[in-house]
């Protein structure tokens, strides 16, 4: 499975649900607006997309869209807690330390190849700010342990430096220094006090990191070995660095990717103001590099055992914050009337309704699931998919059932929410 991360609350609107097209001028009631681009046509009859992803609506003859995904009810509303929600299927505060669902794929299907890492994590760079610990919090495997959480690559550029020993360090040198920082973290007083499993999974950890710098299989890091036409039909953005990265890291026998934009407060996704412009060129970071990745798949016979999936934490409105009536405490001020560009997109943190766009894995070609209303507040109108059961039906494609539980403190953890997760049957061929 590949992820695609569209971190910062993606615009539905904007995106892959578009409404009625307002273009801006100065005084326009804010009321007014529901999507600041124009729909275009795509592959598929009956389907359309926001303008600026051109090259997505040439490959949606490939997709499942679904337009009806309902967010998680978590009181205030914060990217990081929704973040948690979403790639954990849990609501913080917990008890346990709940695992990404990369996590929970890599325990229990493990890599394709015995010296790759099961899981990596592409784009995220976890030194933030404010956020940051929130951030790393899902970014593990929880109660796990520690040998299936993510390897963590903040710039797919740099990936192959992190397969090789420092300037100046031989590999013998490299070897050493491994055997005695192993010793240390063994003996270290931090790791006794955890439980005996989790001391003995953060070791085995340690040894499959040092099998795989060692390993022809750290070739699949190594960007440079692709042409420079690849590198042009990804583009030289990281993101679209991240996607190829993952096509090579899937082609190497890793089990989960996921690429993020990268979340940080106020960029990016997150666009609390100047939203339309900052889309303009948030869709030209993405367009490509997701449906280059989906053509390659394709072309090299990968797509119908790969579920490329793309998802964001919550969507947008320029006027309603949260779910519709729910009372959510107003975290943006959008004026009546929108008196200059950076008033024009969509701001306030929507969670009633958000897009996911799911390709290849035994999914359905060509297929549109869901409705959101055509006028303000867009609610989901028809079919629709909660987290639980979101998570369950991509387990279900990889054949890991929604009530799979691990035992921790004496108790079953379910992989969906209380293992209630029901997949949709209607989005698989």
């Amino acid at each position: 499975m590949i992820l695609l991360w569209m971190a910062g609350g993606m615009a539905q609107t904007e995106t892959f649900d578009p409404k009625r097209y307002t273009p801006f001028e100065p005084g326009i009631e804010s009321k007014r607006v529901l999507s600041t681009f124009p729909a275009i046509d795509t592959a598929v009859d009956g389907i359309q997309l926001s303008s600026g992803l051109d090259r997505l609506a040439r490959v949606m003859d490939r997709a499942t869209l679904i337009r009806s995904h309902r967010l998680g009810d978590l009181g205030f509303i914060l990217h990081s807690r929704h973040q948690y929600h979403w790639h954990t299927g849990y609501a913080p505060p917990l008890s346990v330390a709940a695992p990404h669902l990369g996590s929970v794929v890599a325990r229990t299907l493990g890599p394709r190849h015995p010296d790759v890492p099961a899981f990596v994590d592409i784009g995220q760079d976890m030194e933030i700010g404010a956020e940051s610990d929130s951030l790393k919090a899902f970014h593990t495997a929880g109660f796990l342990g520690a040998e299936y959480g993510p390897m963590l690559i903040p710039d797919p550029a740099a990936a192959a430096g992190a397969m090789r020993p420092p300037q100046g360090v031989d590999r013998t040198r490299a070897a050493r220094r491994y055997r005695a920082y192993r010793r240390l973290v063994a003996e270290s007083p931090v790791l006794q006090q955890g439980t005996t499993y989790q001391q003995e999974s953060l070791l085995r950890y340690l040894d499959k990191a040092h099998r795989l710098v060692d390993s022809p299989a750290a070739a699949a890091f190594d960007l440079s070995r692709e042409p420079e036409s690849s590198h042009r039909s990804y583009g030289a953005a990281r993101f679209g660095q991240g996607c190829l990265l993952a096509r090579r890291l899937v082609e190497a026998g890793v089990r989960f990717v996921e690429v993020t934009t990268g979340y940080i407060p106020f960029r990016y996704f997150d666009t609390h103001e100047n939203g339309h412009e900052r889309m303009v060129h948030l869709k030209r970071s993405i367009d490509g590099p997701i449906a280059q990745l989906v053509l390659d798949l394709e072309e090299r016979g990968l797509l119908d055992r790969t579920v490329v999936v793309v998802a964001s934490e919550f969507g947008r409105d320029a006027l309603i914050e949260g779910k519709p009536d729910l009372g959510v405490r107003q975290q943006i001020e959008v004026p009546d009337r929108m008196t200059e560009p950076r008033h024009y997109g969509m701001h306030r943190h929507f969670t009633e309704a958000s897009s996911v766009l799911v390709f290849g894995g035994g999914f359905k070609r060509g297929f549109l699931y869901g409705r959101t209303d055509d006028e303000r507040p867009c609610r989901v109108v028809e079919n629709p998919v909660s987290i639980e059961d979101l998570h369950a039906t991509l387990y279900a494609a990889l054949g890991i059932p929604p009530d799979q539980a691990y035992v921790v403190e004496k108790r079953p953890f379910f992989v969906t929410k209380d293992g209630r997760g029901k997949p949709v049957q209607e989005l698989f061929a």
